[in-house]
């Protein structure tokens, strides 16, 4: 199955899905939006009420500030996959129970298995939670930091910048400095390739061997 068959049989199934409460109060479950092919993937926290009654992410006041950081940071949303980490709306906005975050969480993990993304940006503690448990999203905000070979960086939700005007500035910086980590990683992976072609070029016989049972990439350096 092609990254956008299987975004699509995951977004058939979140629609139908009834694996936890939150299926009994939703107007729309949201999936989530963005090409197959995105190099980096947006996880916020939970539908709001706009984004019930649409069935899409982000389509309120949060998604129009993150529309604009979005350009601040040279990119545009249909460039970038963006969903939540429970796709249904929160009673009252609520924050999402881990219950709930388990219940979504294996549509989530395939979403970034399908996507395969350069870079995941978190917005929000909870997002932050699945990657960092047990970081301060205060301490960690717009640093890049490697988890299981992936570049994750940790943001302040646009919902909070909405509610605490001081969290603004903070979060415009943040998404000013995405270029940067992301020419910064392609470095990484530029000089992984040339470390493994030179390997291949100076040890000929490597390439005659048997394909090994083990696994054959290297660990991804870390350079945050």
């Amino acid at each position: 199955m092609d990254p956008q068959e299987a975004l699509n049989q995951i977004a058939s199934e979140v629609r139908m899905c009834t694996a936890c409460t939150l299926h009994h109060s939703r107007k729309n479950s949201v999936p989530g939006e963005g090409p197959a092919n995105a190099r980096i993937l947006f996880i916020g926290e939970g539908p709001g009420v706009n984004e019930n009654e649409q069935g899409r992410p982000f389509v309120g006041a949060a998604g129009k500030l993150l529309e604009g950081l979005l350009e601040k940071a040279g990119l545009q949303r249909r460039d970038v996959f963006i969903c939540n980490v429970v796709k249904c709306r929160p009673p009252g906005n609520r924050d999402p129970l881990p219950d709930e975050m388990e219940a979504c969480g294996k549509y989530l993990d395939r979403q970034i298995e399908a996507i395969h993304p350069e870079a995941i940006v978190t917005l929000g503690r909870f997002s932050m939670g699945k990657f960092m448990p047990g970081a301060r999203i205060s301490a960690v905000h717009g640093q890049a930091q490697t988890v299981d070979g992936r570049l994750i960086v940790a943001m302040f939700h646009p919902a909070a910048a909405l509610h605490q005007p001081a969290l603004k500035p903070a979060l415009e910086q943040d998404f000013a400095g995405l270029p940067r980590l992301l020419k910064m990683r392609e470095k990484v992976n530029d000089i992984k390739e040339t470390t493994q072609s030179r390997e291949i070029r100076s040890y000929p016989d490597l390439v005659k061997k048997e394909p090994s049972t083990e696994e054959d990439d290297p660990k991804q350096m870390t350079l945050f």
